[in-house]
Formats: C-alpha cells, sequence, structure tokens
C-alpha cells in the first residue's frame, strides 16, 4: 500500500466553512454544541481502483448519551453540507456511520452502520438507517480513554470494516465489525470525513486520516504521485492562514457580544442536569454494571451446583442399594468383604457431597462479596473474588481426583472388567465424563468472567 493522505498536511484537504476547528495536531469537525456541522474533504479525486483508510477519532460528552455522531465517506462528489451527519443527501458511494443517538428506541446505539447509496436515496435518519444498511456491528466509541480507530478496506469489491475500541493502546488491536460483499463504488471519488449534533451534542475530534492504495498480488505498483508543486503548497497555506485569522476573528466577535460567558460558551446551550455525568459516575456505573452481570452469572452457576447435588445424592443411594444387593448374594468371608467395600464407596461419596457443598459454600461467600461490596472498584474486593474462583476450580479438581480413584479401586476388586450392571437411572453419562464436563465447565466460565 502507499499512504497518499494524512491529516498532517492539512493543506492537501478542503474544509467546509461551518463549525470545523483544525488546529496544529488534530481537527475538532464539531463542538459539544446544539445543531453543528461540519466537515472535511480531499481537494481532489483519487483514482485507486482499491483502496483502505485509517482513520483515528474521539467523541467525547458530558452526558450519559450524545448526538448525532459521525461519518466517513467515499463519494463521487463532496458532500459539503446536509442533514447526514454533516454531509449531503443522495450522495453516490459509501458512508459508514458512527451513530451515537438512537433515533429508533431500539436500544441499539451507539452503533456503526454501512449505506451505500446510487445518488436516488434519501437516508432514513429516523429509523438509524435500519431499512438501507448493508451492514452494522453495535459499539460504544464514546468517551474512550484512549483514540478510536477505524480501517475501511475495500477490495475486490468487499468492503470490510474493522474496529478499534479505544480501550487499549495497541493500536492494532482491531475486532470484525462489519463487512459487504458484491459492492460496487464509483472508480473515482472524494474521501471525507463529518459529524453533527443535535439536541444533545458532542466534540468530535479527528486526529488522522491515512489513505492507502491497494493493489493485487503480482501486479507491478504504480508510480507515486509526483510531488506538489511549490506555487501549489504556498497557496494552500495562505488558504489555511486566512480561514485561521477569519476563526480568530469570529471568536473575538464571540466574545464581545457574550462578556458573561467569556470562555465558557456552552453555557448557552446549557441542557438538562439529568442528562449529564462526571468522569467518576460514569466509572461507578460502567463498575456496577459489570459487577451486576457478574452476579447474574453467580445466581446460574449455584443453580448449577445445586443440580449437581441432587443428581449426586441420588447416584449415592443408587449404588449403595445395588451393593447392598450383590452382597447379600455372598456368604461367609465374600459377604464381609462385600460389606467393606460398601462402607468404603458411602465414605467416598459422602466426602463427594462434603466438597460439592463446600463449592455451594464458596459460591454463596462470592454472591455476598459482590452484592455487599461497598467498593467494587477496589483492588481488594478483585482479590478476594479471584480468590474464591480458585478454590472453587481446586475443590473441582479435588472431586475429579476422587472419582477417578474410586472407579480404580472398583475396577481392581472386581474379578470382571467391567463395572456391575446398574438399576435404570435418568442419566446415561458416567460420572468421571461427568464431573470432568463440570470441570471443564468451571475452568471456561471462570475464565469467560475474568476475561469480562
Amino acid at each position: 500500500p502507499h499512504a497518499v493522505l494524512s491529516l498532517s498536511y492539512i493543506q492537501y484537504w478542503f474544509l467546509s466553512f461551518l463549525d470545523a476547528i483544525p488546529s496544529a495536531d488534530q481537527i475538532r469537525i464539531t463542538t459539544s454544541l446544539k445543531s453543528q456541522r461540519g466537515s472535511v474533504w480531499t481537494k481532489n479525486k483519487s483514482n485507486f481502483e482499491y483502496w483502505e483508510v485509517e482513520v483515528t477519532f474521539r467523541v467525547t460528552g458530558r452526558g450519559r448519551i450524545g448526538a448525532d455522531g459521525l461519518a466517513i465517506w467515499f463519494t463521487e462528489e463532496q458532500g459539503l453540507e446536509g442533514p447526514v451527519f454533516g454531509a449531503a443527501d443522495k450522495w453516490n458511494g459509501v458512508g459508514i456511520f458512527f451513530d451515537s443517538f438512537d433515533n429508533d428506541g431500539k436500544k441499539n446505539n451507539p452503533g456503526v452502520i454501512v449505506v451505500g447509496n446510487n445518488g436516488k436515496l434519501l437516508y432514513d435518519h429516523q429509523n438509524d438507517g435500519s431499512s438501507q444498511a448493508l451492514a452494522s456491528c453495535q459499539r460504544d466509541f464514546r468517551n474512550k480513554p484512549y483514540p478510536v480507530r477505524v480501517k475501511v478496506t475495500y477490495y475486490q469489491k468487499h468492503l470490510t470494516v474493522l474496529i478499534n475500541n479505544g480501550f487499549t493502546p495497541d493500536k492494532e488491536d482491531y475486532e470484525f465489525c462489519a463487512k459487504v460483499e458484491d459492492m460496487v463504488l464509483p472508480p473515482q471519488g472524494y474521501f471525507g470525513i463529518s459529524a453533527a449534533t443535535g439536541g444533545l451534542a458532542d466534540d468530535h475530534d479527528v486526529l488522522s486520516f491515512l489513505t492507502f492504495q491497494l493493489t493485487e498480488p503480482g501486479k507491478e505498483a504504480p508510480t507515486p504521485d509526483a510531488e506538489i508543486p511549490q506555487k501549489d503548497k504556498e497557496k494552500y497555506q495562505e488558504e489555511f492562514e486566512h480561514f485561521q485569522q477569519e476563526l480568530d476573528k469570529k471568536k473575538e466577535e464571540f466574545q464581545k457580544e457574550h462578556p458573561d460567558v467569556q470562555g465558557q460558551p456552552g453555557k448557552l446551550f446549557e441542557q438538562p442536569d439529568d442528562l449529564f455525568e462526571t468522569v467518576s459516575d460514569r466509572e461507578l456505573r460502567q463498575i456496577f454494571e459489570g459487577q451486576n452481570r457478574i452476579h447474574l452469572e453467580i445466581k446460574q452457576l449455584n443453580r448449577q451446583l445445586d443440580m449437581i447435588l441432587d443428581e449426586q445424592r441420588k447416584y449415592v443411594s443408587a449404588v449403595t442399594d445395588e451393593i447392598a444387593k450383590r452382597g447379600a448374594g455372598f456368604p461367609g468371608q465374600q459377604g464381609q468383604v462385600s460389606h467393606q467395600e460398601t462402607e468404603t464407596l458411602v465414605k467416598t461419596q459422602e466426602e463427594v457431597i462434603r466438597q460439592i457443598n463446600e463449592i455451594r459454600n464458596s459460591m454463596a461467600d462470592t454472591l455476598r462479596l459482590i452484592s455487599g461490596a461497598q467498593h467494587p472498584g477496589s483492588a481488594a474486593g478483585v482479590y478476594e473474588t479471584t480468590q474464591h474462583f480458585n478454590d472453587i476450580k481446586e475443590h473441582l479438581h479435588v472431586v475429579k481426583r476422587d472419582i477417578e480413584h474410586l472407579v480404580q479401586r472398583n475396577t481392581a476388586s472386581s474379578e470382571k472388567p467391567k463395572c456391575p450392571d446398574l438399576p435404570p437411572f435418568p442419566s446415561c453419562l458416567s460420572t468421571v465424563h461427568f464431573f470432568i464436563f463440570v470441570a471443564v465447565q468451571t475452568v471456561l466460565f471462570v475464565g469467560y468472567i475474568m476475561y469480562r
């Protein structure tokens, strides 16, 4: 691939003269004020047959919900201004929408939606484009600790969207979001990015927008375009400086007109207090949501352990009755040996029941710990919860080992290699396989909980 565009060279881009604000290291497409629109587009059309773009952005806001969203474009013409996330409707190409607000009330936002258009369709904004979406995925891209990264690839009529959700500093930690097959795009077009706000508002900041040309294996890569002439560079630089001067003048006029809100223009667009939350409130809410999910999972595991205990008791009763019947059929010394084996088996099964009860009690303690935690985010609480899960895993390993030892002992003491037939029993699963399955399932569950 060949990198051709970057926001580091802002003179190669055309800024829509709306609410976009450029700076040295980023472009603020819209500020967190009501009814804002902004967009940035390339000056010239790209003639790539296949391409890939990597976009880094931040969407931040004080509210629990935001609006309206941000869009990445590849269109035949520049959509400088319009109602579709700040860009024009009836575009010919594709738009990847990062929709923050849930217009249709289906609780599937924030989300990522891929919408194609042939220049004739009107975007169904009220339904979040659900009837026009070619592919989509639900991702929360607001208020992340690190910038969100998106990689859009168009290769051999296949459009793929990968996203790095901004939870880690790893720039290559992408996960699959959406894919569209048999998609035909214009052979030449403009790349762009736009954003808009409504009754609610977020800051939409773009940190980088890199474009790459993709070539098929075995084909000779095209030579890169010649460097922009010095005259054009000077012209672009003059345009950029003129834009900054105009922006500074508007800032001064605003401050003169509103001296009481100097430095705090957001007061002109106040929103209800219940729509906002502090950073600490947001972190606590996320912690409690995670604790609630853990609480439900542990409740389910506790119910499963109750079922295991009930099945184990039935199994002990059936095995004891069968061995007692077989022991009664052998007189003298052989009957005495059967009685000893019966006692050993009963004691072993009682030990198994005791250990399962300990597992159940441990799960109950963990449940109480999570339900009554006063400081759910503390390191001590996380350590105690982890220790409880380790104890559970250790108990299940002990149960598995005791069952295997019991089976080996019964096999060695019997003259026949096959185990005695048991009376009809609801379960057709052997004890060893059953406890191995329980142990594996518990280990997977613990790993899933720790991963979440």
